[in-house]
């Protein structure tokens, strides 16, 4: 590390003011801060002792998706590794844009949206869809607010949302036969004319024409499914990791477990043979993930305790609603994106609220 340190100190003056690469300032100090550094440091006295910052809480969430991605790599093959790469290579060129252009150092966010994208998106997803679903995503979703911490929406979940709407049947007419046995297919490298592809068998397309899938399969991961969803048990570890270290706020996870589990619960003993039980539900698609790893997101949720609250129990009602009633057997990434357009004005109703009690008082 320190020859690459010393790399960085003889390059710098290249890209500082009058340089000859001064434009890409923004990409020679987001590298830096990266390996070095804190995303800001304290010049003068009195010194902090190095707090969570965006960094860090970033870092931390790439660390809490670790365990998705050992799990895609052992079920889908070393084809997740070029999702991954093309996601960061393509929505890392709009950041690196946009941050020339505004004049502004590159924000760590970007890290967590390149890595979440991907697992997101079924196996066989062609690497120019990936590529212009995370163009998509950062740009529409992020960028065009004003970048990270000015979002409206999940950028993943726009991408994803775009490609799905975009580009049907390539997103979800067909799914991959995870592997098995000891290393799975992870020697493997899949796509859609050298795999097993099953029509239309996502465990939650499966529940609604043939049955419930064993449960077993569900937690472990061995079902088809998008990259990083199939496996409840890595998505759980990781989650409760970044509940541990209070990066995702745990009453948003709550909420969205409690309410979608209660309103199965209440749908299921009205008419078991109609409606899943609600265990099953939580552990099918990918309702796991979004709950940790995306509504989580703090810029697009509420920042109020109680608003988080709300925030959570309205994406798990709508993400059941989706499932039971309408045409998309996958409701949670709508549910989402529709939690995100509430955010705001939930936090607004809490703050009505408190007011209220504080003249009242």
């Amino acid at each position: 590390m320190k020859i690459l340190l010393q790399i960085f100190e003889k390059v710098s003056p290249i890209f500082e003011e009058g340089g000859k690469l001064s434009s890409m300032k923004p990409l020679y100090e987001a590298m830096e801060n990266f390996f070095f550094a804190p995303s800001s440091k304290t010049l003068q006295a009195p010194f902090g002792r190095d707090p969570l910052d965006i960094k860090r809480y970033m870092s931390m969430v790439i660390i809490g998706l670790l365990p998705c991605v050992a799990a895609a790599l052992y079920f889908f093959g070393l084809r997740v590794i070029p999702m991954i790469i093309v996601s960061y290579v393509a929505g890392g060129m709009v950041e690196v844009l946009f941050a020339v252009i505004r004049k502004e150092p590159i924000a760590e966010g970007f890290l967590v949206t390149g890595l979440i994208f991907p697992l997101v998106l079924p196996p066989t997803t062609p690497l120019w869809m990936v590529a212009i679903g995370c163009m998509f995503g950062v740009f529409v979703g992020k960028e065009i607010f004003g970048g990270t911490g000015r979002n409206l929406f999940n950028p993943a979940i726009v991408g994803r949302c775009f490609l799905l709407l975009a580009y049907p049947s390539e997103m979800s007419a067909s799914w991959v036969k995870p592997g098995n046995g000891i290393t799975g297919r992870l020697l493997e490298y899949i796509s859609a004319t050298n795999v097993e592809v099953m029509t239309s068998a996502t465990p939650l397309v499966e529940a609604s024409k043939h049955g419930l899938e064993d449960m077993s399969h569900l937690v472990l991961g061995s079902v088809a499914g998008c990259v990083g969803e199939t496996s409840s048990l890595m998505i759980i570890c990781g989650g409760v990791f970044l509940l541990l270290t209070k990066v995702g706020n745990f009453r948003t996870v709550v909420g969205i477990l409690a309410s979608s589990a209660a309103f199965q619960a209440i749908l299921h003993g009205v008419n078991p043979e109609q409606y899943a039980p609600a265990l099953w539900h939580l552990f099918a698609g990918g309702l796991l993930f979004g709950a940790f790893f995306m509504a989580t997101d703090p810029v697009s949720s509420p920042s109020t305790k109680e608003g988080k609250w709300v925030y959570g129990i309205l994406i798990g009602v709508i993400t059941i609603l989706i499932r039971n009633f309408s045409g998309y057997v996958e409701g949670m990434m709508f549910a989402i994106l529709l939690g995100n357009i509430a955010a705001p004005i939930i936090d607004e109703m809490v703050f009505s609220v408190r007011l209220r009690m504080l003249i009242n008082e």
